[in-house]
């Protein structure tokens, strides 16, 4: 009779494996918003080589300079709009109170079953992409500053012109 109790126990409980192997699977997927994962990293990474072939592209600093900062614009609009939302899940904007302070809100959505945000991959080149490429212009900042060869908009090739006597 105990033997039976414990079977009519056992028949009541359902497990579902299935459906947590299903959503890790979903969850590890390689990539889901391709075209997302593709211009985050794009901008920034294009700025990065626009850099580091400046001479090459322009001999005008300012223009050089006017093509990066567009570049990491795009890159900070597209960040913010839509491959923060798509492949992590974070939303934030600025909101004004009613005593006209400026509050900023952020959001970030947990991943759940049928949610939009994008996979673990796909988080790891967010997180990564958002890192490194600072951490890459850190390093020119750096090496363009011990050795002294910092761009400016002085004309170096006439230095004589900003001589005073």
């Amino acid at each position: 009779a105990s033997h039976q109790t414990m079977a009519d126990d056992t028949e009541d409980v359902e497990l579902d494996f299935a459906a947590d192997e299903q959503e890790r699977a979903r969850r590890s997927a390689v990539i889901r918003h391709p075209l997302a994962s593709f211009f985050h990293l794009f901008f920034r990474v294009v700025a990065i080589v626009v850099y580091l072939l400046c001479d090459w592209i322009s001999k005008s600093f300012a223009s050089c300079f006017v093509l990066i900062i567009a570049l990491l614009s795009f890159d900070f609009w597209s960040v913010k709009n839509v491959t923060g939302r798509l492949l992590v899940g974070l939303r934030w904007w600025n909101q004004i109170d009613e005593d006209g302070r400026s509050l900023w809100v952020f959001e970030a959505k947990k991943a759940s079953r049928g949610s939009n945000t994008g996979t673990e991959a796909e988080a790891r080149i967010f997180w990564l992409g958002l890192i490194i490429c600072p951490l890459i212009w850190t390093f020119f900042f750096f090496t363009s500053l011990f050795s002294l060869k910092i761009k400016c908009p002085v004309n170096a090739r006439n230095p004589g012109i900003y001589e005073f006597s």
